[in-house]
C-alpha cells in the first residue's frame, strides 16, 4: 500500500495567474520558557481511548524538540509508555501524583492537577 502525500495548499487546487506563488507559512517556534516560567496543566482523560486511562501534561511552550525530551524524561519516571502529540505529552495510565513530583522536583513551580 503506498502512502498518500497530502499537500496542505489551504484547498488552491490551480490558478491562472502565472505570477502566483504559493506562500509559504514560517513556524517560529517560540523559545523555551524557564522551568519557573512554565504553566502546565497536568490532567486525567479517557475519551475515545476505550476507557483506558492516560495523564496528560499540557500548556507547555518551547520547542519540539524540548518537549519531547521532556516527555521522554517523564515517561521513564512513572516506568511507562507514552507519545508526545499535538504539543502534549501523553503518559499511560494514571500517573498525576508521579508527574506533579518530578515536576515540583525540577523546577516546574506552576504545575496544576485536574
Amino acid at each position: 500500500m503506498s502512502k498518500k502525500k497530502i499537500n496542505n495548499n489551504n484547498g488552491l487546487v490551480f490558478s491562472t495567474d502565472p505570477n502566483f506563488k504559493l506562500e509559504e507559512e514560517e513556524q517560529i517556534q517560540d523559545e523555551t520558557l524557564l522551568p519557573k516560567q512554565q504553566k502546565l496543566k497536568i490532567r486525567l482523560d479517557t475519551k475515545q481511548r476505550a476507557g483506558k486511562a492516560v495523564t496528560l501534561v499540557q500548556y507547555f511552550v518551547g520547542k519540539e524538540n524540548d518537549l519531547e525530551d521532556l516527555g521522554k524524561k517523564l515517561k521513564a519516571f512513572c516506568g511507562t509508555g507514552g507519545s508526545v502529540k499535538d504539543g502534549e505529552i501523553i503518559i499511560q495510565g494514571d500517573q498525576r501524583d508521579k508527574v506533579v513530583q518530578w515536576l515540583i522536583k525540577n523546577g516546574y513551580t506552576s504545575t496544576k492537577k485536574i
